[in-house]
């Protein structure tokens, strides 16, 4: 296999779109979204003979502080066939040549690989070791299977949240896809959830990029709920390949007892089925056992345990990845460099 650095956006995204553990964080709009905010992308690619890529990944770059180098981040790569011992070397040379190209120091994957004893002893032996700073994506999530038809899907929910489906479409909410005309309708929305819920958002002017590079190309969806005309809830759907993912998402602080938030969970779950989904990742829960989960989410609502009795309705299945795993460049700086961001001197990401 012959290395290759940033193959044509078309080829990278088809090989993304087309893999097993496809997924939109390895995109190339991913890429230009980070790069307007901070980052510099870059993809590596292992190509066979007949130059198809056949394994790779989209690295993140993000400065330190005082030109020390760099981070290199692969977040939710790279994609590979695990099982194959030749190509998870072959791939690992490959990101380390690179990121050492630009004076990483530190190599971070974050694998969609399951928890599981044969995916932390692949990556601990080409010589990875699960990051001290913890994981950078939610670690532990649901996935709501879409394989079955629409009633199926509503059966496999909780009562009560099939109950608060049809109390929005009863009560006159209606949902609708957004165009960009109502970007500072979301926008609205998001700062009355931050300013509600305490959950940390990002500015205006980056959902108008993931807007404009994800939904021209049907890879992402908003959806605006209303109630009598007047947005009330709003969420951004994406989908690649079989998956879709819920990753974005506000509500204001009327007409809440309609129950908005419910009703554009399953119309965006309809969405991704129109796209050929078979699974709807809710992004996120909080990073306990089911047993633990199911005993606090009634009185707890911290962290993200306040949307997990929201999410866990929806009937989802709870998954856990192996997290996000380090691979030092330059150990003097990698451990001065994890010394710091543990005491918030510098965050990583």
């Amino acid at each position: 296999m012959a290395t290759c650095l940033n193959p044509s956006p078309p080829a990278w995204d088809a090989f993304v779109a087309a893999h097993p553990q496809a997924h939109i964080l390895q995109t190339t709009p991913w890429g230009e979204l980070k790069a307007a905010f901070g980052w510099q992308a870059e993809q590596v690619a292992l190509a066979g003979e007949d130059g198809n890529l056949l394994a790779g990944a989209q690295l993140l770059y993000r400065r330190l502080p005082g030109g020390a180098g760099c981070l290199a981040y692969v977040p939710r790569g790279p994609l590979l066939d695990w099982d194959d011992a030749a190509a998870v070397a072959a791939t690992k040379a490959a990101l380390a040549t690179a990121a050492r190209a630009r004076r990483a120091v530190v190599l971070t994957v974050e694998p969609d690989l399951p928890d599981e004893p044969r995916c932390r002893q692949a990556l601990a032996a080409q010589g990875f070791g699960p990051s001290p700073l913890g994981s950078i994506q939610p670690q532990r999530t649901l996935v709501v299977d879409l394989s079955g038809d629409e009633e199926a899907i509503l059966a496999a929910m909780k009562s009560k949240t099939r109950y608060n489906i049809r109390l929005a479409q009863r009560e006159g909410v209606t949902a609708r896809a957004a165009t960009a005309a109502d970007l500072p309708a979301f926008h609205r929305l998001m700062a009355a959830t931050a300013a509600r819920d305490g959950f940390a958002v990002h500015a205006p002017a980056y959902y108008e990029r993931a807007f404009h590079l994800f939904v021209p190309r049907h890879w992402a969806q908003l959806l605006l709920a209303e109630v009598a005309g007047a947005p009330v809830a709003a969420l951004m759907v994406f989908a690649l390949g079989r998956r879709a993912w819920y990753l974005y998402g506000a509500s204001g602080d009327e007409q809440r007892n309609k129950m908005p938030t419910y009703l554009l969970q399953w119309e965006a779950m309809r969405w991704a089925r129109s796209r050929g989904c078979s699974e709807y990742d809710l992004w996120g829960v909080p990073d306990e056992d089911a047993e633990t989960l199911e005993a606090g989410f009634t009185r707890r609502s911290d962290g993200l345990w306040g949307v997990y009795r929201f999410k866990r309705g929806f009937g989802g299945q709870l998954r856990r990845t192996v997290g996000a795993w380090d691979l030092p460049l330059r150990p003097l700086l990698y451990r001065a460099y994890t010394w710091a961001a543990r005491r918030r001197t510098m965050l990583p990401f």
